[in-house]
């Protein structure tokens, strides 16, 4: 599989990325985790350097399951009073990008 850039994954999904940089700005994150379907695994690191880049928080990436916005991560129990923001991602190639 080749790298892709986030301009190349902005050209086939609206992952929305500069809305979620603005949201960790405005609560000041520190600790935010991210949870990808299963098509937009292979890019996670893609978007975390990203994200990284744009902000000061750091970045846990899920890589269970992702069935839909109710598919909350689970076993999390120590981490999850010191995550500030969990950011689900889901892909629809149907979706066109505006």
């Amino acid at each position: 599989m080749e790298t892709k850039t986030i301009n190349d994954l902005n050209k086939n999904y609206c992952l929305e990325l500069e809305k979620i940089i603005s949201k960790i700005k405005k609560r000041k994150c520190k600790l935010v985790l991210l949870q990808f379907p299963d098509g937009l695994k292979p890019y996670a690191t893609t978007i975390v350097d990203y994200l990284e880049e744009k902000t000061n928080a750091e970045f846990l990436i899920w890589m269970g399951s992702c069935f839909g916005a109710c598919d909350i991560p689970v076993g999390l129990k120590n981490l999850r009073k010191k995550i500030d923001l969990l950011v689900q991602f889901g892909h629809n190639s149907m979706m066109p990008n505006f």
